[in-house]
């Protein structure tokens, strides 16, 4: 019987020593994966944290990167190709089409340098002895010299030595302005300093390309032309004669009539400010501005050199002007329709004899002077954003 009474006792006991050593084992067990669980959060909240500020980081620096290319200068088009294959401008330079076996451009005439001025005129073959002489000048002075036919005579240039170093343009009845604004854009000529727009009947017999770019830059001209011998030549205006006394003058002294005069107060075209568009100079930067100037159906360009002082670069009193060191000759010769035979008459039968058109160009430069004034009105009034700095 005791052995019964003590048995719930002992049960009891049991139990409890059985729970004590089931804690003694699951409280390691606990411990350890708790262990393990911190270490294991600890590391992956590191992690993270680290993948997190470089996603931070790589969203900033590609927003810094997409905000600096969207602030890149880009020409229009060229947005789909890298930037470093990008050609924006060109030139007119000749390029052979092979080389030789030492490497060096197969070429009769190879230029020692690359040429920094280009010389461009609108020819035609009845002036040939007049511009044999100058496009001689200007390649003995290392110019990259186009011409642009309007008389559609390409061939006949051929027996002169320098042909094949030129660039030849052929349109026919058109004139230079009309070339230059097809052939001789901004982005084309932006290689050379100096871009030469000129008649081809003017005599250079005391004219030296390389001695008058020296002046033009020393002078700070952005626009010129050469003086003309007011002994040999015919004179428009009185402000592209020579002087002899100096270098450059860019202003002319006329005396008052009816009110009209000019004197060393006047500060605008003709008595300052101002060239005539027979030979014409200018730099990169205000050919760059003069060929937006240009109209494209206005092919004689009578009123633009009114308004050449706009893209001077500034004071045009300063910044344009004449050099008198350096002179040619305007022979006025009859060209764009003109012709050399005085007895030549008007709306002739015989289809052998050439009508002379001189007439009618000069009326249709009258009334292409009318249209381009009254644009340039209608510009001025209907751009408010624009403030006249001559005024």
């Amino acid at each position: 019987m005791p052995d019964i009474k003590s048995s719930p006792a002992r049960t009891v006991l049991a139990d409890s020593n059985s729970k004590k050593s089931c804690l003694y084992v699951i409280f390691p067990g606990a411990l350890l994966l708790f262990v393990v669980f911190f270490f294991t959060s600890s590391i992956y909240s590191q992690s993270y944290r680290e993948k997190l500020s470089s996603f931070k980081n790589g969203v900033g620096q590609n927003v810094h990167t997409y905000d600096k290319c969207r602030k890149q200068c880009r020409p229009s088009g060229s947005e789909a190709l890298p930037q470093g294959i990008v050609s924006s401008t060109s030139s007119l330079e000749l390029r052979p089409l092979w080389m030789s076996k030492n490497g060096h451009h197969f070429q009769l005439n190879v230029k020692v340098k690359p040429s920094t001025s280009l010389f461009a005129m609108a020819v035609g073959i009845k002036q040939k002895d007049l511009v044999d002489k100058m496009v001689k000048k200007f390649l003995a002075s290392n110019f990259t010299v186009t011409l642009f036919h309007y008389d559609g005579n390409v061939d006949e240039w051929k027996k002169f030595k320098w042909n094949d170093d030129v660039v030849h343009i052929s349109v026919v009845d058109q004139g230079k302005w009309w070339f230059a604004k097809r052939f001789l854009h901004p982005d084309i000529v932006a290689e050379y300093d100096y871009i030469f727009l000129w008649d081809e009947d003017l005599g250079v017999e005391n004219f030296h390309p390389e001695k008058y770019v020296s002046i033009v830059k020393e002078e700070g001209l952005e626009i010129s032309q050469p003086a003309l011998d007011p002994t040999k030549s015919e004179v428009h205006h009185q402000i592209t004669a020579r002087g002899r006394r100096s270098k450059v003058h860019r202003r002319t002294f006329k005396t008052v009539i009816d009110g009209k005069g000019c004197d060393g107060s006047s500060t605008a075209p003709p008595c300052t400010g101002w060239i005539e568009m027979m030979a014409p100079v200018f730099s990169r930067a205000a050919w760059r501005c003069v060929w937006y100037m240009i109209q494209n159906d206005l092919i004689h360009a009578w009123g633009l050199d009114m308004q050449l002082g706009y893209c001077s670069q500034g004071d045009r009193t300063k910044n344009v002007g004449v050099v008198d060191a350096e002179y040619i000759v305007h022979y006025n010769r009859p060209t764009l329709g003109g012709t050399d035979d005085k007895t030549t008459v008007k709306n002739v039968s015989d289809s052998s004899q050439e009508k002379d058109h001189r007439v009618d160009v000069r009326r249709l430069s009258y009334k292409e002077l009318d249209i381009f004034k009254k644009r340039w009105v209608k510009a001025v009034k209907e751009d408010k954003c624009w403030v006249d700095p001559f005024q």
